[in-house]
């Protein structure tokens, strides 16, 4: 259902939904969502004879803008806008991580990478901005996020693609578990939101392990490193139950595919054995960290790991993984659905999605009624509802 806070207000302007072909199956799942919600919305308004939601636009069979990003043989592109979006309020979709979109330059095929894929999501902003009532950029990935500090003499892109994006002239920025949300520290006074999928791990969790027991003696979060610290807090907290930290010894005095690399991981924490323990952090890239505190834990007599990770990148594949899931070092790895993942990655046994398609359609939603976003932003209320009901043993009732 869409969030109650939207009857109290009307749409800014009409709702227009651009998801670049790096991003268009989320953009289905999440259009369909927004449908849904609002024939619901203009039911129960019906019901109560309040039909002032009769404006254009309000109610459509799909919100999406056909837009493209079309290359010429040069490999130079340009972006399309197939729909009009004059005076509407326009949410630009972009999924930035997607390198399975090719393009042919020279007579070789070019994979798109993060860099073309944010320069396509600024062509269809500049076609936009001059029309649209408002445009508001979703980048789930945030793009440029693991560069989001400066150290030595190196640039600092994250927080200049979000300069740039500013000065374009959008109006706000959504974003999901960003690698650091202190980046956006560059745009202080711009309307940057990062949300959370904690409430959609807690779901896909438990419905994957529907046994499992939400007790200290049974279930333990432990974060990989000190810069997951908070997701780990915030999870353990809300389910009841105890955290733990590793922290990585690293060799600064060699750099190795740009960083420098670890030497071993030391934990901080109470003892895991006989323990389902839950790692939580924001993105497995080849998930060698990942894996490595998968086989520490199993080798402190853990009985089960299993990893929540918003962004399943899976960058060196998915050999490592069935290695470990094979030899007992892992049992579950749960990833969001807000990037791309290869087909082969849901033949997995060890693999389950965590759906965001229906957060994100509230969220929209929500943005383009002007309403509050408190509860999208802190789902404390909803987590802690689900785990009375999971450890009631119900199993069927309504989010």
């Amino acid at each position: 259902m869409a969030k109650n806070n939207v009857f109290e207000t009307l749409p800014v302007a009409p709702l227009q939904v651009a998801a670049l072909s790096s991003c268009s199956e989320l953009g289905k799942k999440v259009d369909e969502h927004i449908v849904r919600f609002r024939k619901n919305d203009l039911a129960v308004l019906a019901e109560a004879g309040d039909t002032t939601r009769a404006i254009r636009g309000y109610n459509k069979d799909t919100y999406l803008v056909d837009c493209c990003c079309p290359r010429f043989s040069s490999g130079e592109a340009k972006g399309m806008i197939n729909t009009s979006v004059r005076g509407s309020d326009l949410f630009v979709m972009a999924d930035v991580t997607n390198h399975s979109i090719t393009y042919n330059i020279g007579g070789y095929e070019n994979h798109m990478s993060p860099d073309d894929h944010f320069a396509d999501l600024k062509r269809i902003v500049s076609i936009a901005e001059s029309s649209a009532h408002r445009v508001n950029v979703i980048l789930p990935f945030l793009y440029e996020s693991r560069q989001h500090k400066k150290s030595r003499r190196e640039s600092l892109d994250s927080a200049f693609a979000l300069q740039e994006l500013v000065n374009m002239g959008i109006d706000s920025i959504v974003t999901f578990d960003a690698h650091d949300p202190r980046v956006q520290n560059a745009i202080p006074l711009f309307e940057f939101d990062n949300f959370m999928p904690t409430y959609q791990f807690v779901k896909a969790l438990f419905k994957a392990s529907p046994d499992l027991k939400i007790t200290k003696d049974k279930v333990m979060v432990v974060s990989p490193d000190e810069g997951a610290m908070n997701r780990a807090v915030y999870l353990a907290n809300n389910i009841g139950v105890d955290v733990g930290m590793f922290y990585k010894r690293r060799d600064y005095s060699t750099i190795i595919n740009g960083r420098n690399p670890i030497v071993a991981h030391e934990f901080l924490g109470s003892d895991v054995a006989g323990k389902t323990v839950i790692i939580i952090d924001d993105m497995i890239a080849s998930g060698e960290s990942m894996m490595d505190t998968c086989h520490e834990l199993k080798d402190r007599k853990a009985a089960n790991v299993i990893v929540l990770c918003t962004f399943g990148l899976f960058t060196s594949g998915f050999e490592k993984f069935d290695e470990f899931y094979n030899k007992g070092y892992l049992d579950k790895v749960i990833t969001t659905n807000l990037n791309y993942r290869p087909a082969e990655l849901f033949t997995k046994p060890w693999y389950v999605e965590a759906d965001m398609s229906d957060f994100l359609a509230s969220i929209i939603n929500t943005m383009n009624h002007d309403s509050s976003m408190s509860e999208l932003m802190n789902p404390t209320k909803k987590i802690q509802k689900y785990i009375r009901n999971f450890n009631e043993g119900r199993r069927d009732f309504q989010d």
